[in-house]
């Protein structure tokens, strides 16, 4: 806690944008596997593994109002107005972060009617 204490604001922002964007990473491999998996046949622990890291992140989401809790934490330290920005806390090309949900909620709708047509086949 010291150390947050003499961390100015611009350099506590950094680190959320350095970690928001790792963990958008990660839940790219996720989908992206998941992706593969049911478009292989390749239903297996791994697949209901990422449905329960998605399913955590959507709850996650849901409970913060659909925004990702490490941009709520983020507008903490941008200073006093809101950022406009809508990658004012990751590190994504503008129009990414601005239709990430869309773009990403889509391929995971995919996925789970793929799932469903290959558990039904």
């Amino acid at each position: 806690m010291a150390l947050m204490s003499r961390m100015t604001n611009r350099s506590i922002l950094l680190i959320i944008k350095i970690v928001h964007t790792l963990i958008w990473l990660f839940f790219n491999v996720v989908i992206f596997y998941m992706l593969y998996a049911v478009s292989m046949d390749k239903i297996d622990r791994w697949l209901w593994i990422g449905y329960g890291l998605l399913t955590g992140e959507i709850l996650a989401l849901i409970s913060c109002r659909f925004f990702c809790p490490l941009t709520l934490l983020a507008r903490r330290y941008a200073g006093t107005s809101t950022p406009e920005k809508d990658n004012f806390d990751i590190f994504l090309p503008l129009w990414l972060a601005r239709y990430n949900k869309h773009i990403y909620g889509s391929i995971l709708g995919l996925i789970m009617v793929l799932t469903v047509y290959r558990l039904l086949t």
